[in-house]
This record gives structure tokens, sequence and C-alpha cells, in this order.
């Protein structure tokens, strides 16, 4: 046993003192700092600072302008509604009469005395015929009466007949000439009311509602039609009492329909009491006919005030942001700055600036929404 053990001793030392080395060596090969790490670093670093003495790239190419002096208009907005100038309620004069025919539909245009609508005539015509009779026969009630009070007053004083006699045929003429005369009445009653079975056109208009119905049997007074008055639409707007007073009577308004139709019309007339519930007072403003105006539609308006000088750029030197609206002014240095500006009106691609700009500045005008504060740029025609 000792004599195997002995050779055993003698190789682990050695083989031990091998691992130990190679572990050693495999340590320092993982751990050892590399050389060419820095050096690409510092590589990289060069190449990204600037050289010595080279000027900084502009960030972007912009185009500049100066502010302008103009003469703008001046022009108060308000809202309103599109209404009729009148609208005429066209009813049944007859009561208990049915609908024969109807003849107009929403949006027809018609001509001041238009048959309308008519009721069925059967019965009225009967009793027209039947008070024209009535009327004959007390115009010849009438003409008997008349002759014996005429021949009384002719023997009147002869004492053929007593006084009380005379008196009697006297009133029988009276009498019947007062019959006649309410037949004459009656007569033109039925006439009247056979007329109404007829609806006419009280004016010349456009049919805005219809309420009749062939085969209804209508009241008296019922409305069958509405009627815009002569086809006029009129915008109703709404001022406040502090912007009332700069309105006057034939004022020139710019009235832009639903649609985004513009149409001229006119101050005709202003309301001389406000609104209970808002506190605006109308504005009545007469409309030129056209066919994208409709009545109770909404419409806005401008009022023409004059003209007075502004500070203007153009619209796109003007970038909004968070709410409020900036310019950018470039220095001689090519370097913006962003400033805060108070904008009031704007007429085609010119926008009024009323704070926060000089006149001599520099203005971008084109990439002026694609700049920040001390960007470098650089300045084209």
């Amino acid at each position: 046993m000792n004599a195997h053990s002995t050779p055993r001793r003698r190789w682990f030392w050695p083989l031990a003192a091998l691992a130990l080395v190679i572990l050693a060596l495999a340590a320092w090969l993982l751990l050892r700092p590399s050389d060419e790490a820095p050096a690409a670093a510092n590589n990289g670093a060069n190449a990204a600072a600037p050289a010595e003495g080279e000027q900084p790239r502009p960030a972007l190419t912009v185009t500049v302008t100066k502010p302008q002096r103009e003469s703008l208009p001046i022009r108060l907005q308000a809202n309103g509604n599109i209404a009729a100038w009148q609208e005429a309620s066209v009813g049944a004069e007859v009561n208990g009469l049915r609908l024969s025919t109807v003849n107009v539909n929403v949006g027809d245009q018609v001509r001041k005395g238009q048959v309308l609508a008519e009721f069925v005539r059967e019965t009225t015509q009967a009793d027209t015929l039947q008070a024209r009779a009535s009327l004959m026969q007390a115009e010849a009630s009438y003409q008997n009466a008349k002759a014996d009070a005429d021949r009384a007053r002719a023997i009147e004083n002869t004492g053929a007949l007593s006084k009380s006699q005379v008196a009697q045929y006297l009133t029988q003429e009276k009498v019947a000439l007062a019959q006649w005369e309410a037949a004459k009445a009656a007569l033109g009653a039925t006439e009247v009311r056979l007329g109404n079975t007829r609806v006419l056109a009280p004016d010349d208009g456009v049919i805005s509602a219809r309420g009749a119905t062939v085969g209804a049997v209508v009241a008296a007074g019922q409305e069958l039609f509405r009627l815009v008055r002569q086809g006029r639409l009129e915008w109703r707007g709404e001022v406040t009492p502090s912007e009332v007073d700069r309105i006057r009577i034939g004022q020139t308004v710019a009235v832009t329909a639903a649609t985004g139709r513009e149409v001229q019309g006119k101050v005709r007339a202003i309301a001389p009491s406000a609104d209970p519930q808002t506190r605006n007072i109308l504005v009545f403003v007469d409309l030129p006919r056209h066919a994208e105006l409709k009545a109770n539609t909404f419409a806005h308006g401008s009022f023409d005030l004059g003209q007075s000088e502004a500070l203007t750029v153009p619209s796109q030197s003007v970038v909004v942001r968070d709410g409020s609206n900036y310019v950018f002014a470039i220095d001689d240095q090519s370097r913006a700055s962003q400033l805060k500006v108070r904008t009031g009106r704007r007429v085609g691609e010119r926008v009024e600036i009323l704070e926060g700009l000089k006149e001599d500045a520099s203005v971008a005008v084109q990439g002026a929404g694609f700049l920040n504060e001390g960007d470098l740029v650089k300045v084209v025609q």
C-alpha cells in the first residue's frame, strides 16, 4: 500500500501547480485594460467636436421681411339668424267646408291673388241661389208696397182714405224697403262666402309652411299656409350696447350664410331695446334674394366701419404656441429671437400686430414655424 501511494504523491503537486498557473493566466487575460477602446473613444470625440476656427452651421433656411404700414378696414363682427322680413298667415275664412284641392307646396313662388287651395263649393253655391231668390222676392214686395204708398199719397188730401190708412201704406213701403235691403245684404254675404272657398295669396312671396290637406274639414281661422312676403329675408345680428353706437342706418354689412356664401346687405333698422335674456340689441339688415339664403338659419355678419392704419406682417410669420402668438425676429448675426405679440385684424394674407414688434425688425416668414429661441439661420431672398 505504501508502495502505490508514493508515486501518486509525486505527481499530485506538479499538476496542482500547473492548474493554478493556468487559472492565473486566464484571470489576467480577462481583467487586463484594453488599449484600443480609449483610442477609439478619443477618435470619436475628435470627430464630433468642430475643428478649431470652424463656423457653426445654420439650423434652418428662412426668408425675412420687414413689417409694413397698411390701411386696413375696420369691421365689427356679430352673429345672428336669417329670418323672413314679414310672414303672412293664410287661413280659412269659411267654416265646416272640405278642402277639395291644394295647388301649392312649400318653397313655391306665388303671385298676389293666386289660388292656393279650394274648398267644396256646392253648399255655398246653393246658399247663394237661395239668397238671390229671396232678394228677388223682397224686391217685388217692395215694388208692390211702393205702388200702394204712391196711390195713398196721391189721394191723401181728398179724404178718400183716412189718415191711419195712409200711414199704414207708407209704413208697409218702408218695411218692404228694409226687407229688400236685408235680402241684398244676405246675398252679398253668401257671395263673399262663396268667394272664400278659393284661398288666395295676399301678396307675392314664397310658401314657407303648409298645413292644408286635401279632404280635411277645417274651421274658420285655421292656418293653411305661411307666406314669406315678397320673398324678402333679413339678417338679425346681435350686438352689445357698447357696439351699437358705431352702427348707422344704411350701413353696409357683409353677411356670410351657413353655406359659406357671402352677400352684401344694408342696415334697415336697429331695435330700440335690448333682449332681456342676452342683453344684446338686434340690428335688422336687409338681404338680397339668393337661393342659398334660408330663413331660420345661422349667419355671421361683418359691419364696415371705415379704415385705419395698422402695422402688419405676413400670416406665415405668426406662430401659435401654447395659446399665444409669436414672431421670430432675425438679428444681424442671423440669430432668431422669439417675440410674443398681440394680433388684431386679419385681411387676406396680412395680420395686424398691435404689440410686441418694432417696425424696423426683420421677421422670419417661410420656415418660421420650425424655429426656436436662439436658432442660427440662413437668410435667403
